[in-house]
Parts: structure tokens; sequence; C-alpha cells
């Protein structure tokens, strides 16, 4: 799958340019669209096809026919007319090969329905008929491919802002849409696929983020090497009450590879971590231990005393992971996220979608309606990589480039897995990884530990945050270990 993700005008401009050239690209997507029904019912069977006004609905007009032709019994349902030459002349075809389309959902739906009511033309919640209609087909519980998008999703941006379409397989055409891949898109779209259509790769311009598919290949170890030669991390943080936050961070960090670990907290009544004893505990004092990295905010709370150490953080020159309670407290002071921002040397912000919020004088919900918008207007405003986590965790840089990590699952909502994500990104980055390329690995690491969970367990409940610190050593020795067979 090619992983470059195109903005919705990139991909009209492509259209129109395509079209001018005479390439067809609504008979290519449906040949597209016609060979993946066929490698989901190898056997004819009955088939829904739902087609909307505009050109999605001109794909699924041009797929039924295709269909027909293949020998399967297909069902047209299309509440209104067609609009636009296209997908008229689209209508015209089908009218001449069938002559009969249905406005409502059929009792039997058949084998499968294929979704090609909006696909990205639609930024709105449908209203009637199209509401009904969707309410229909996911009452049905027959699979659904949707083409080019799940119809009520916004593909740019991820959100479904009314009823929209569940589906279990999406053939994308061209190029990823981000909105497929975060928010809500996940959740609606299903085994994701993307159809080129053979258009040139000159045509494209150049992409604004991609999919995120790291590689390990930073991380393979020399035979002549040691525990310097892998860096060395502090987490800071862990205040009363709240010490484990930091002790996940820097068990994470061990997981993946730093060659030290020390933990600075701001309650001193913990001297030793029992379980990992490797882990060097002292209270934070303003002079930090020598390293390569400093994460700071797992556990920090608010306080004076936590301002301080934040304070000092920035003032330094080492790289650091900013997260939690350091992002709050940022937030929060306007001297704080100045320094921040005229800060020399690489930071990694890793909010969750609230923390972003206080970061940009947002809400919540705002945030979650635009998360790469968001996600790139942090990275712009501070001058650093930003991590908003959540479904499609993003990673941006400041220059507007993003990648949508597609690892992980809904087992990693639980308290203290951004904790074990803010050390594995510490650990990367004191392994010589460029902030940025850290990040990408490291979110896409820590989602496989939820995917790793899902696939023992059977589904998603009760994955503890000390599991998955623990089991990124597995993971990432088992893909370099991949990798190394394939590089001898």
């Amino acid at each position: 799958m090619n992983p470059a993700i195109q903005s919705l005008a990139a991909q009209r401009a492509l259209e129109a340019a395509a079209a001018a050239q005479g390439m067809g690209l609504m008979r290519r997507a449906a040949c597209a669209a016609a060979d993946k029904v066929r490698a989901l019912l190898p056997e004819p069977a009955p088939v829904t096809v739902l087609a909307g006004p505009g050109n999605n609905g001109g794909d699924a007009l041009h797929l039924a026919c295709e269909l027909v032709r293949a020998g399967y019994p297909v069902t047209v349902v299309s509440p209104a007319p067609q609009q636009g030459d296209e997908a008229v002349a689209a209508r015209a075809r089908w009218d001449e090969i069938s002559g009969h389309t249905d406005r409502e959902l059929p009792a039997a739906a058949g084998a499968l329905v294929v979704d090609g009511l909006f696909g990205i033309g639609l930024a709105r919640a449908p209203s009637a008929p199209w509401d009904a209609l969707i309410r229909a087909v996911n009452a049905s519980d027959v699979p659904v491919l949707a083409l080019d998008a799940p119809s009520g999703l916004d593909a740019t941006r991820g959100t479904a802002p009314g009823e929209a379409i569940r589906a279990r397989h999406t053939l994308t055409f061209l190029c990823l849409k981000a909105g497929l891949l975060t928010g809500d898109g996940p959740g609606l779209t299903g085994a994701l696929e993307v159809a080129p259509l053979d258009v040139p790769p000159a045509m494209w311009p150049e992409a604004e983020g991609e999919l995120n598919r790291p590689l390990l290949a930073p991380l393979a170890r020399k035979a002549n090497s040691h525990k310097g030669s892998y860096g060395t991390v502090c987490v800071v943080g862990g205040s009363p009450g709240m010490l484990g936050a930091a002790l996940l961070a820097g068990r994470a960090a061990l997981s993946l590879g730093a060659g030290k670990v020390h933990l600075a907290t701001l309650d001193a009544r913990l001297a030793v971590d029992p379980c990992h004893p490797e882990l060097m505990i002292a209270p934070h004092t303003p002079t930090l231990p020598t390293h390569e990295v400093c994460a700071i905010g797992p556990g920090l709370g608010q306080s004076g005393d936590a301002r301080a150490a934040l304070a000092a953080a920035l003032a330094g020159d080492v790289s650091l992971v900013v997260d939690a309670d350091a992002l709050n407290l940022v937030a929060a002071d306007p001297v704080l996220a100045e320094r921040l921002a005229r800060r020399q040397a690489p930071a990694v912000l890793t909010p969750h979608p609230a923390e972003a919020a206080r970061l940009l004088g947002l809400s919540t919900a705002e945030v979650q309606a635009d998360r790469v918008g968001a996600a790139r207007a942090l990275a712009r405003r501070f001058g650093q990589t930003v991590v908003l986590k959540g479904a499609g965790t993003l990673i941006a840089r400041a220059d507007g480039f993003y990648r949508v990590n597609a690892s992980g699952n809904a087992a990693l909502a639980a308290a203290g897995q951004g904790d074990v994500l803010s050390g594995a990104i510490a650990a990367l980055i004191a392994q010589h990884l460029p902030p940025f390329d850290a990040a990408c690995l490291g979110v896409y690491l820590h989602g496989l530990t939820g995917d790793l969970y899902r696939a023992r367990q059977g589904y998603m409940l009760g994955l503890a945050a000390s599991q998955s610190a623990a089991d990124l050593t597995d993971i990432a020795n088992a893909l370099l270990l991949i990798h190394e067979r394939n590089t001898v």
C-alpha cells in the first residue's frame, strides 16, 4: 500500500487533470471495485449496491454493471437522481442493463452491500432520506464494502457528525485519506485497501503526510558496544501519589534498550524499584544526572516544585519528551510556553486530546473535530515534533508533514499507557534516533503492544500499562530479528 496521504484539494486537482487526459477514473474505480467484490465473493451471490447522487454513486453504478456482466445478481438502491455528467452517464448505462432501481434497502440485502452513497464528497451529517438508508444498512448486519470512504465519515478530518456506514471493508481510490485512519475513521472503515487506478506517480504533488511505517534498522546493535552506546534517559516526575507514572516511563525506557535510566522523583520516599532495580532512583535536584534525553511529566503534578523542575529542564540543552502535567504547566504559563517555543534543543510533545486543547486554547471537541489540523498547529507553534494521541495517533513535524499511526487499538485506553509511550520515545532518542523518527517508531511499537494483547486474549479488556512496557522488549526484538534475517 502506498503510504502517501493527500489532501482533498490535491485529490480533486488530480481527478481534474486525469479527466483532461481522458483517463476515465470512474470506470477504473468500478473495475477495481469489481475485482474486490470478486475477491470477497468468489462465487456469484446477491449484491446490493447503494448509489448516491454524485461521483461516488457513478462509481457504484458502473460497478453494478460490471457485476451483472460477471453473473452476480445485483440490486441497486438509489433514493435520488444522479447529478453531474459522469454520474448521469453511469445511471444511463445501468438503466440500459436493468432499468430498475429501488429507493429503500430490500428486506434481504444479499451477501454484500456496496456503499457508493457519498464517499469523500460529504463533510456534514447525512440528511433524509440518506440517514435512514444508512441506519437500515447498519441494522442489517450484512457485510459492507465502502467505495472510497464509508458514507457519513469526513475523510479529511476523521469525524462522523451524524449517521455513518459501518463498513467491514473499504476500497479507497487513488490515495490514502487521513480521515480513514484517525478519529472515528478506524472504527468505520474496517479493512482498508488503496486502488491507485494506474495514475502515474509523476501526476501527484508531494504528499502532505503518510501512513506511519517506521524503520527499526537504527536499533540494530553492534558487537563492539556497551551501555554508554545506547544512551541515558532521565525521567522527571513521580510526585506523591503518582510515583507509578514515573516508574512506568522508566521501565518502558529500559524495555526499549536505553543503556541507563535514572528517575528523578518529586517524592523522595522511593529509593528502589524492586521489580526493576536497574532503575536508578533519586530525589529531583536542579542538577540532573548526565543524560541524552529527559522525559518530563509522568506523575509530575502541577506544584511549585513541578514548575521549577520543568523550568530547569527547558533551560537545558538536552532533548526532551514533554508529557502529561508538564504539558498542562506549559498550557497554563505563558512564560514556560515561550521558553519551549524558543528552545533550540529538540523536544517531542505527547499530548492527549484534552492536553492539546489546553495548549491551543480550544475545547477537546474542537481538537477531535480536526485532529490533523490540531497536531500540525501545535507542531508549528512550538517548532517541535508533536504526538497527538488517540485513535489513529498523529505524529507531526514543525514543517507541517505528519504521519498517521495504524497500529494499536482500544486496549491501550487505560491509565499509564501515555507514560509508557513517553519512556519508549525517550529510549529511542537516547539511542540516537532523530526526535521525529523516534516518535514515529515509539508510537508504532507501543501500538503493537495493544495488537499483541488482542491477539493473545481475543479482545481488548484489561491490558495494564505495565504489561505494555514489558511487551515492548519482545515486540522490538522479534521485529529486529526479522529485519536481520531479511538483510543477510
